[in-house]
This record gives structure tokens, sequence and C-alpha cells, in this order.
């Protein structure tokens, strides 16, 4: 396991990350401990496991103990719509150098790690159910190299194909 440290310097490096600005200077955004918790080999290997043997976006594979951080959850909790989405969108980033870095590229799909409550003017945005409490939608990735096992959809397809091939033909004589 090959860990990958995105350093503050990384991120303000990189053509999205330096659009966040607001994020990693400003103190109240929980940036450093977002740096920190993605810094770990272990959460790395499950970010890749859940694109490789759950067909989930990487984000899926810690999201949980991402939102289970103290000052994560407290910062998430608070009724600031903004500025908890751009530090969600900064997070989002922060997994792309991951597992860019890694080898692999994006899909330009979105999966799913939630589902949304209903909009509040007193209440923060989270979701009612799904994976994530924090987190709707998270990028879907592959390796360069190609994935070493198909979906569950790309296998229904050849086996459908096969089952068509192998039918026999029916004469249309009468």
């Amino acid at each position: 396991m090959a860990l990958i440290k995105i350093t503050k310097d990384d991120f303000t490096d990189d053509r999205q990350g330096r659009t966040f600005s607001d994020v990693y200077n400003d103190a109240r955004y929980p940036f450093a401990d977002a740096l920190a918790f993605f810094s770990s080999a272990e959460r790395q290997q499950r970010m890749e496991d859940a694109e490789i043997h759950h067909d989930r976006a990487p984000l899926a594979g810690v999201v949980r103990e991402f939102e289970a951080q103290p000052k994560i959850n407290l910062f998430l909790a608070e009724v600031h719509p903004k500025q908890t989405q751009r530090f969600r969108q900064s997070v989002g980033v922060l997994v792309r150098m991951i597992m860019e870095r890694k080898g692999w590229r994006k899909t330009g799909k979105k999966g799913s790690l939630g589902v949304r409550a209903e909009k509040s003017k007193v209440s923060p945005a989270h979701n009612t159910g799904g994976l994530a409490f924090w987190f709707l939608r998270a990028e879907r990735y592959e390796l360069a190299t190609g994935m070493p096992f198909r979906t569950a959809a790309e296998r229904y397809d050849s086996l459908k194909s096969k089952l068509s091939k192998s039918k026999p033909q029916q004469s249309k004589s009468r």
C-alpha cells in the first residue's frame, strides 16, 4: 500500500485545488483535518477497494469514518450551506488528487452516497438515507490500466448476448 500524501502546497498547486483558497486559508474550515485524514495508507486502500470490489465511488470506502471525525462532523452540522458545500467540494478534489496519483482516472460519472432530505433554513443539508449523512454524490474512477473485474451490468450484457446467440432459429416456413 503506497501512501499518497497531499499537502496544502500540493493542493494549492493543483488546477482545481487553487480555486478553494477560501477553504484552505480560513481556519473555520477543518481542511487540515481532511488532509490528515486522507494521509492514511489504510484509508486510501479502502478507497481503491470501494471501486475495485464494491463498484462504488472511492469516498464510499471511507465516508462514514470521515464524517465521524469530531471537527468534520461539527463543521458540516452548521447551517451554512455555501461553506459546507465548498468544503465537501474541496474533499472531492482531494480524493481526485489521491486517486490520480495512484493511477486512476475519472469516469465522468457520479456515485450516490445518500438520499438528500428536504431543504430547510433551520437545518443543515443532510441525508435521510444511504451510506453518508453529509455527502450526496462522489466521483467514480477507473484504473488507467483497466479494471480487474467487470461490472454486473457488463456481465449481464455478456450473458444476454450469449443467450440470444444460443437460441435456435425458428423456421418461417408454413
